[in-house]
């Protein structure tokens, strides 16, 4: 009868931790569709399959629930902008571009809802790893800068490879992503001083 008893206990244990998925995935599901004000934890409960009580249980609160369900969509981001070389000026227009058409429209829904105290915070994240990342895979491209001029010429490579750049050209100019990423290419290199 003991031997059960492990058993019952780690079946639990994957149980539990197969509801505690259910339940971010589907609230960062969510978060990926709309603002997060516009989503109820009644919501959440029907996309896990559970109920608001196992949601809240599994969560604590709903502000905890879209700070772990954030973090999901952040781990994800992050994954996804691997594989541009420093100074290589296509792959990183690439992988920008491969990043904003899976999560573009939810970043910008999520940058217009960024007064919310608990998605303030990973606004400002989001906007400091992507100067990083700028500064990462664009900076060798400034390597013969002085320190001012530098930094104005970052500040204006983040905001030519910025999600609205990309919601400019893809969703209200219309552009093919082809045609789109060409044109924030030709800003790159253009404001880099490299253009081939």
């Amino acid at each position: 009868m003991n031997s059960a008893r492990p058993y019952r206990m780690r079946a639990r244990a994957e149980a539990a931790e197969d509801t505690r998925r259910r339940v971010f995935d589907a609230a960062a599901g969510l978060l990926r569709q709309r603002l997060r004000a516009d989503i109820r934890l009644e919501d959440v409960a029907t996309g896990a399959g559970v109920t608001v009580q196992t949601v809240l249980r599994v969560a604590g609160s709903k502000a905890e629930l879209f700070r772990v369900a954030f973090e999901h969509i952040l781990a994800e981001i992050a994954g996804q902008l691997q594989g541009a070389e420093p100074g290589d000026v296509d792959a990183a227009v690439r992988t920008w571009f491969d990043h904003y058409e899976q999560f573009g429209d939810v970043v910008v829904r999520t940058l217009a809802d960024e007064t919310d105290p608990a998605v303030g915070p990973i606004v400002e994240v989001g906007r400091a790893k992507h100067r990083q990342r700028v500064d990462h895979v664009l900076g060798p491209l400034l390597a013969n800068r002085a320190a001012d001029e530098r930094a104005r010429v970052l500040d204006a490579l983040v905001c030519a490879s910025d999600v609205y750049t990309w919601k400019l050209l893809r969703r209200d100019f219309g552009r093919s992503r082809a045609d789109a990423e060409a044109a924030m290419r030709l800003m790159i290199e253009s404001i880099a001083g490299s253009r081939r």
